[in-house]
């Protein structure tokens, strides 16, 4: 039973071995790009209609509440980051504080999370895309739209494979593929495009704001019920799904390896992405709500897009499909980023096969664990439902921040002395919060996706007695 529990040492976490350590080489700036670039994507480019279906215009509370619970959890990163400062985020943390057997179920939900969210965002990117080529043919008599059974999964009628998803994740993985840095700068660039966009929807939809779409404010009520077509509404219901919006920040903890300076960098672009992704969201879901009944563009994969076009401003509609066709990428690689370095860790802990772990010598990155990644997430993505795929992956984060929250508790009582570059206000109380707060929202997520969640994790913990048991190198230390 001791087995199941070994932990690894402090000063362990940051020690590794050549030819697998990855190159510092992002400042704060990067990372607060990379924070922003995960956090405002598909969540308020696509997931508001979602969230609006389920609540009604008391979504707006949804992103209060969703975003309340991630900025505990922020802070949590914040402290354990700059004191653990190394690849892997939640995995590393619950190492560390709680034993292996936690580690390896927060490091499974982390891939699950990972591949479910790159996958999501592909998925609303083409949504984006073959909206955009409609325009064109709408607007200009050119016809280069794509067949529907090449523009959507399954799920939806006509629809085989959804090749734009699967397109751009391999174009994201190449550019991973060619160095960290590069791609860091490339992304921030493109998130200065995507802020730029939303606040063109703002300035645009704000004036139209119209208190009678407020009315019903809360038509499914505040905790998650459900309804007699089988869906399950209100507003926990909606938080639970929007919930997906905002972690983005986490993917900061997994660049910790990559830090030029861990100590100040991390908490900078941990809770600054967060703060400014706040601010955002808010403004954005207030202008969506107040221009436009939900009911027009609930069940939209283009949403904003959409509110453009009713509102007779085409070009304003074409700003922001053309923006998110370019800008939303970040979000793919800001994700596909962390899960590559999720797998890279566990790889270098022998818990996933050691060749996971190599790092290539021209560009310093993980190679291998790259391509694998986008090989995993672009096969769901052609064929998976968005909603779905992102009620399951929320199920997955929920999972590691809760363990964020208990660590920083444990590791403030285990390891009162040990150096904090940034301490958490009120951490006996943030750290319960988070993790009160996540369990709260999975207890909110669809029943189904529980469901799915429980058979993920016993899967995982047949491969963890199967092989990573015997092969973790801490049991063999």
């Amino acid at each position: 039973m001791s087995s199941l529990l070994r932990r690894k040492s402090l000063g362990s976490v940051t020690e590794h071995e050549s030819g697998r350590r990855l190159i510092p080489t992002l400042s704060w700036p990067h990372l607060i790009a990379l924070g922003i670039g995960a956090i405002v994507g598909t969540g308020i480019y696509t997931l508001i209609g979602v969230g609006a279906n389920l609540a009604g215009p008391a979504v707006l509370i949804s992103f209060a509440i969703a975003g309340a619970v991630c900025a505990c959890a922020a802070l949590c990163y914040a402290e354990l980051s700059t004191m653990m400062p190394a690849a892997g985020s939640a995995y590393s943390y619950s190492y560390t504080a709680l034993g292996e057997l936690f580690a390896w179920v927060v490091g499974w939900s982390l891939v699950l999370e990972y591949s479910l969210v790159v996958s999501t965002v592909a998925v609303g990117w083409s949504g984006y895309f073959v909206g955009f080529l409609e325009w064109i043919h709408s607007s200009y008599g050119i016809d280069i739209r794509l067949p529907a059974a090449l523009s959507a999964g399954p799920h939806v009628e006509g629809g085989v494979f959804n090749l734009p998803a699967v397109l751009i994740t391999w174009v994201v993985a190449g550019g991973l593929m060619l160095g960290t840095k590069e791609s860091a700068t490339l992304n921030a660039i493109l998130v200065v495009l995507k802020i730029i966009a939303l606040a063109v929807f703002v300035a645009v939809a704000l004036p139209a704001f119209d208190p009678a779409n407020l009315q019903p404010f809360m038509p499914h009520g505040f905790a998650k019920t459900l309804g007699p077509d089988g869906v399950e509404r209100g507003v926990m219901a909606a938080a639970a799904i929007i919930f997906f919006a905002f972690y983005g920040f986490d993917a900061i903890s997994t660049a910790a390896e990559e830090a030029k300076n861990p100590g100040r960098d991390l908490s900078i672009g941990i809770i600054g992405s967060m703060i400014g992704c706040t601010i955002i969201y808010m403004l954005v879901a207030l202008a969506a709500i107040g221009a436009m009944s939900y009911a027009v563009f609930g069940h939209s994969a283009e949403p904003l897009a959409l509110i453009m076009r009713e509102l007779g401003q085409p070009k304003a509609a074409a700003v922001i499909g053309i923006v998110a066709i370019v800008a939303l990428p970040t979000v793919l690689l800001a994700f596909l980023f962390g899960q590559s370095r999720v797998f890279f860790v566990m790889g270098r802990d022998g818990l996933l096969p050691r060749g996971l772990s190599a790092v290539n010598k021209r560009t310093g990155t993980p190679v291998a664990t790259t391509l694998f990644s986008a090989l995993v997430v672009s096969a769901l993505a052609g064929v998976a439902r968005l909603d779905e795929i992102a009620a399951l992956a929320n199920a997955g984060t929920l999972a590691a921040f809760t363990a964020v929250g208990i660590c920083l508790v444990v590791m403030r009582k285990r390891e009162p002395n040990a150096k904090r570059t940034f301490r958490t206000p009120l951490a006996w109380f943030v750290g319960p919060a988070a993790a009160l707060g996540c369990i709260y929202l999975f207890i909110s997520l669809p029943s189904s996706t529980q469901l799915y969640f429980l058979i993920w994790n016993v899967i995982g913990l047949a491969v963890y007695f199967l092989y990573s048991r015997r092969n973790a190198l801490i049991g063999k230390a």
